[in-house]
């Protein structure tokens, strides 16, 4: 099966644009990123309330945006979305319209179906190396649940979501939570997660598959990885390679999508067999025509757009489902 007819003319103009030779710019990354995040923005969903404000950090306060739907109840469930791009570009602004987007599709026509949706700032590689990612999305977490009366949410019904470095960050949140006793987190979303630090062994064939020409490549990968590692080496550590983890029994229920042409595809799908196998239940969604970063240019690639609801859909049955305490 090929890559989505709609898609290619995307990818037909990165490749026109790429130099495999030249290095890669970080601020150019993250202007370009931003750019690419915010192409659909015109046509962001409305929702009733747009709140921005700081919380508390491990070194400083963190900017996080809070999205309200209209109808939501006083005790509402709540979404903490991590954004991706390799842990080094990506920012709230770049993130606003998947997070409209997840918080309007959220609402169902009962109000407390619904779920308000914070999405977190986290700092960012090379200047933050990890753990500060994993740090700062753990404080988040840990406010959004102490916060549950000011925000109006119910801390027994917390999703944590995430795409690509996003998902990581929530599969490792959700190790944490387990590890530490709470926050207790009812669901886990990951959008194409990367869930390993193994770039050379093979284990994973769908890295060499899409290496190049998927917007997501395989050089970018090892970009971000050095960034964020820091001299470290995170192959073998837990909280940056969630599927290195000892034990994966007693996680939070899953919901796993994947795209056909993701180098990530083959890790996120070992880490839904992995959690699987450790008795947690998990939705595996395989869109097989879709490349990695298809939340993104969903407003604007009607294929992408198509699977996205899905997925939405998804995190919408996964919200009804959980129980109201």
């Amino acid at each position: 099966m090929p890559v989505a007819a709609d898609f290619q003319p995307l990818l037909d103009l990165i490749a026109e644009r790429r130099d495999p030779d030249a290095p890669i710019d970080l601020e150019e990354r993250r202007v370009s990123y931003r750019a690419i995040c915010t192409g659909g923005r015109h046509l962001a969903a409305e929702v009733a309330e747009v709140v921005d404000r700081m919380i508390p950090g491990p070194e400083g306060d963190l900017p996080v945006r809070i999205y309200r739907a209209e109808g939501l109840g006083d005790r509402s469930p709540v979404v903490l979305y991590l954004h991706g791009g390799g842990w080094t570009i990506g920012d709230l602004e770049g993130y606003d319209e998947q997070c409209r987007a997840a918080a309007s599709t959220s609402r169902a026509v009962a109000s407390t179906s619904g779920a308000v949706v914070v999405a977190l700032e986290y700092r960012l590689a090379p200047e933050h190396p990890f753990p500060a990612a994993v740090d700062d999305s753990w404080a988040a977490l840990c406010w959004v649940s102490e916060h549950a009366d000011e925000l109006g949410i119910d801390p027994d019904r917390l999703v944590v979501a995430g795409d690509s470095a996003g998902g990581n960050l929530s599969a490792v949140l959700s190790l944490l939570a387990r590890d530490r006793s709470g926050p207790a987190i009812a669901h886990q979303f990951l959008i194409y997660p990367a869930t390993d630090f193994d770039y050379e062994s093979g284990r994973w064939p769908s890295l060499e598959e899409n290496a190049v020409g998927y917007f997501l490549e395989l050089r970018m990968m090892r970009w971000f990885a050095d960034n964020v590692a820091g001299g470290r080496d995170l192959s073998t550590e837990p909280l940056a390679a969630p599927i290195r983890a000892e034990n994966h029994a007693g996680l939070p229920p899953a919901t796993v999508m994947v795209g056909g042409f993701d180098p990530l595809r083959d890790e996120g799908l070992g880490y839904a067999e992995m959690l699987r196998s450790a008795g947690v239940p998990v939705e595996v969604i395989h869109h097989e025509e879709q490349v990695h970063g298809y939340w993104i240019v969903a407003p604007l690639v009607p294929s992408s757009g198509a699977a996205r609801q899905i997925d939405l859909d998804a995190l919408r049955a996964a919200i009804e489902a959980l129980p109201v305490g």
